[in-house]
């Protein structure tokens, strides 16, 4: 089994210092950031197992930091720390697509039992066959690395861009809001207007629709929205 790499992204270097010996000490790969902006660079570069977020963090915190991620569709579990007694940090981590939280101040063997907890319900081995590839006609998209390509060739895609394709792909076939496109991809702390989701999906069609005009994949639900049409692949053989 390989070793498990968790982030921890914490800026009280004591608190920095006493989790990440309590996960050497029980044989985890330790990653370490002091700022939120560096935890969101690490996750990206890095693909960690597992993230331990503390909620006040400089630059950026720790729910924007969740948010941010959850929107890209990076889905690593993610234990958010928070104050004690601090409910609305918790429910509002929770909300935003944290898996778990633990207050301040804790103790080293529940941290421990909560991250052991936490990948155990990741699934071992390979991941399901597509379920980080959406197939649309000659183009590929991987959310994993973020990269895009239509015949072969590579395309410039932003992550705004790639988020809202992987929330439509998780309700492939259903209309999707452009409030609820609003809230997944940008946030309720960052509310740009509807319009942005409009031109957002009109540049996505131009980069991966035939013709963006009349659009196969990325279809507009008019006075509501989008939804994703994702045909299945014809079994080898199949007429």
């Amino acid at each position: 089994m390989s070793t498990k790499r968790i982030l921890v992204v914490e800026d009280d270097t004591s608190i920095l210092r006493g989790i990440r010996d309590a996960l050497v000490h029980e044989s985890f790969e330790v990653l370490t950031a002091a700022d939120g902006e560096q935890g969101y660079r690490l996750i990206g570069r890095e693909r960690p197992d597992l993230v331990i977020l503390d909620v006040m963090l400089p630059k950026m915190d720790g729910f924007e930091l969740c948010r941010r991620v959850r929107s890209e569709g990076v889905t690593i579990p993610i234990l958010i720390l928070t104050a004690r007694g601090a409910e609305a940090d918790r429910v509002r981590g929770l909300d935003i697509g944290a898996d778990d939280y633990l207050s301040k101040p804790f103790s080293l063997p529940e941290l421990m039992a909560r991250v052991r907890a936490l990948l155990r319900r990741v699934p071992q081995g390979p991941e399901r066959p597509g379920s980080d590839i959406l197939v649309l006609g000659d183009v590929t998209i991987d959310f994993r690395k973020f990269e895009a390509a239509k015949a072969g060739r590579a395309l410039d895609m932003s992550r705004k861009e790639f988020g809202i394709l992987r929330h439509l792909m998780s309700k492939a076939g259903d209309v999707v809001t452009r409030d609820e496109l609003l809230n997944a991809v940008w946030g309720y702390d960052r509310f740009p207007t509807t319009r942005t989701v409009d031109n957002h999906v009109a540049l996505i069609r131009s980069k991966i629709e035939a013709d963006p005009a009349q659009p196969r994949f990325l279809i507009t639900v008019h006075g509501v929205g989008y939804k994703l049409l994702v045909s299945k692949p014809k079994e080898a053989g199949g007429s």
